[in-house]
């Protein structure tokens, strides 16, 4: 059976967590392999909606196994915090995994966070504040504190004092806050370390003995490929890999055991904070896609920026990910739009660009070349075929999908867990 790794291949808030549920039944573990509680994905099932940050949304789903990997970094306040709504609302959380590996944010990456994005002013990079990257850079740095740390308090003191000896100064000489209490932190996160301890586990080891088992694996990426740390629009991007090579980082599952990479591209554009943005729109276009797809962050709550379908950027996702099938959600964002334009290309001074540039002032200063679709005006949320959707509507998903550089297999088609069209398997089978 398949190891699956599923994508956002633009800025994020594609859809994936309705891709994911949709693949859910089908599937027995479903992996969270980077990123924290930066980022969420909204979950309709019935009438039910449930939003989630930092657990996997396969814990949605009835037999599945949720997992938190070593690339993850966990906020464990957040963790119980969203358990315990889960459970209030009687989801059976039993059964997730946590691995031993995976990084703890502190209270003190948090603080960072929010004085270092503030201390940049115009510079700012649109950070949620979450402690994600303080922690991330912890990791880099040989300073982190892992979940295995919270069992052996002797340990966990060393690495907090080693972590804080450096950060108290810049706190208080730089920044002028008050340094914080090494007591405090210890203390703080060895009150979570019995709860924690029944989920922690070898999760390299349980997946790969799963794939043994002929079980099906669904890695689930947090954030989306263009705000990859390594292949993203660079500096304005998260501080992990969110891109289908993270799974195996993240995770300790081996690339050549991966069959298939999911793409979820929307079927039009938005991300959120700062940073290039060639299709951004300004005008009662951006509005009206804002307005009708409910484009607002998950996590934050900030208003999406919002853009038109941007094909290089679809092609260039599918090329750095190996996308084996694309999820094309929110079609029914752009019923009663007359036309509806896709970026083909782009202007750079001049010069038409088909890719995406490798020069980030060349993206920061690249303008679309559009190609204009006749929209349509029936309501498309009924459609359970491809042959269901209007004339224009299927004329539209055909031009993107041969733009994009990978089959489009599944089309979202409206908020609801059962609001899919399906085209093509996306295990394969």
């Amino acid at each position: 059976m398949p190891a699956i790794v599923l994508i956002g291949a633009q800025w994020g808030d594609e859809g994936k967590g309705k891709a994911t549920d949709l693949l859910g039944s089908r599937v027995d573990y479903v992996v969270k392999f980077n990123g924290g509680n930066n980022a969420g994905h909204t979950v309709v099932i019935g009438d039910q909606k449930y939003a989630l940050h930092l657990l996997p949304s396969g814990i949605l789903t009835p037999n599945v196994t949720p997992v938190i990997t070593n690339g993850v970094v966990v906020d464990i306040e957040v963790l119980f915090h969203e358990l315990e709504a889960l459970i209030s609302r009687g989801v059976d959380v039993s059964r997730l995994l946590v691995s031993a590996n995976a990084h703890v944010i502190t209270a003190y990456h948090r603080t960072l966070d929010k004085v270092t994005e503030r201390f940049l002013g115009k510079r700012q990079i649109g950070t949620t504040g979450r402690g994600i990257g303080p922690a991330y850079a912890d990791k880099i740095n040989r300073l982190g504190i892992r979940v295995q740390d919270l069992f052996d308090e002797n340990i966990l003191r060393q690495k907090v004092e080693g972590a804080l000896e450096q950060k108290n100064h810049l706190l208080v000489k730089v920044y002028n806050r008050r340094a914080i209490v090494i007591d405090e932190i210890v203390n703080d996160l060895l009150s979570y370390a019995e709860r924690l301890r029944p989920m922690v586990a070898d999760t390299s080891l349980v997946l790969n003995r799963a794939l043994d088992e002929g079980k099906t694996v669904l890695f689930e990426g947090g954030q989306a490929t263009m705000l990859d740390v390594d292949h993203g629009t660079y500096p304005f991007v998260t501080s992990s890999n969110a891109t289908s090579g993270g799974a195996s980082t993240g995770s300790g599952v081996a690339p050549n055991r991966i069959d298939r990479v999911i793409g979820i591209v929307k079927a039009y554009t938005t991300r959120v904070g700062a940073g290039p943005f060639p299709t951004e729109l300004f005008d009662e276009s951006g509005e009206f896609l804002r307005a009708n797809g409910f484009e607002f962050g998950t996590t934050t709550g900030r208003p999406r920026r919002c853009g038109w379908y941007d094909a290089p950027i679809a092609r260039y996702s599918a090329r750095i990910n190996g996308v084996t099938d694309f999820v094309l959600t929110k079609l029914d964002v752009l019923t009663g739009l007359t036309t509806i334009p896709v970026c083909v290309a782009y202007d750079v001074d001049g010069v038409r660009v088909d890719e995406v540039p490798v020069s980030q002032s060349d993206f920061h200063h690249a303008v679309p070349i559009y190609e204009e679709f006749p929209g349509w005006s029936e309501d498309i949320t009924g459609a359970r075929t491809f042959d269901d959707l209007p004339a224009n509507a299927q004329a539209y998903v055909l031009a993107v999908e041969a733009m994009s550089g990978a089959r489009i297999s599944a089309i979202g088609v409206g908020p609801g867990r059962e609001a899919i069209v399906v085209r093509h398997d996306l295990l394969g089978q």
